[in-house]
């Protein structure tokens, strides 16, 4: 699905988040695979699940036809600098609800940019109406922990010694979600 563009300001810095586009996929992959070395707050060591160009426009193409998929990027200066990716289901029994993820380049932490991708996707899901959207992230990752609380994410669930870092240590691994207008029969 497409968005419209949209331009920010924050901090003393000027970007735009829009949706992902095919000319994006060779600037993905490079971003993807520089995030991926600069925290572990990811699933992926660097280098790990890569994604080339070709991987990355096939992503973009998919999610772009999707009803229930979304693909936005953060720019600045021509320089794309993080993004978001929500997953929607594709079989009957989950088309009402998405798999969830930000990522963006350490040096732009504190910038908004993580808000401002989250906020962009809660408003698309709650226009479509997206019934659920889902994420996990690192026990020990308390900033985006505390950022979607802020949002309406709750916490779902706790996978136990899900991860293993490069300390050697286990860590858990919290499931969140956000819920649109949705009755739920709990057994």
């Amino acid at each position: 699905m497409k968005l419209a563009e949209k331009q920010y300001e924050r901090n003393n810095l000027a970007f735009s988040i829009r949706t992902a586009e095919e000319k994006d996929a060779a600037s993905l992959s490079n971003l993807r695979l520089q995030i991926d070395g600069e925290t572990e707050n990811m699933d992926r060591e660097k280098g790990e699940a890569f994604l080339d160009e070709a991987a990355f426009k096939k992503v973009i193409d998919e999610d772009t036809i999707a009803n229930n998929s979304l693909f936005l990027v953060a720019e600045t200066a021509g320089r794309l600098v993080g993004f978001s990716r929500c997953e929607g289901g594709a079989l009957k029994r989950t088309t009402h609800r998405a798999e969830f993820g930000i990522c963006v380049l350490k040096e732009f932490w504190g910038c908004g940019i993580g808000t401002l991708l989250l906020k962009s996707t809660i408003e698309w899901a709650d226009s479509i109406p997206l019934k659920k959207l889902s994420l996990s992230v690192l026990e020990t990752n308390q900033k985006a922990i505390s950022m979607y609380t802020k949002h309406g994410f709750e916490v779902e669930g706790i996978l136990k010694n899900d991860k293993r870092l490069a300390d050697g240590r286990f860590y858990s691994t919290i499931v969140m979600g956000r819920h649109h207008n949705i009755e739920s029969k709990m057994i």
